[in-house]
């Protein structure tokens, strides 16, 4: 599973980690995300996101 970033502001969604205070379980990867979720820091819409480069 890898990191998506937002390229907003540049928060990492780790799917090891997830968004527990968005909803989201820790182990969901990033495309089982619901389509409303937004960045927890800036409240971008997930195809503001794009993998992060390894």
């Amino acid at each position: 599973m890898e990191l998506h970033v937002c390229t907003l502001c540049g928060y990492e969604y780790d799917p090891e980690v997830g968004d527990p205070d968005g909803g989201i379980a820790s182990g969901t990867p990033f495309e089982e995300i619901p389509e409303d979720w937004v960045c927890p820091v800036c409240g971008a819409t997930k195809d503001e996101f794009e993998p992060a480069e390894s």
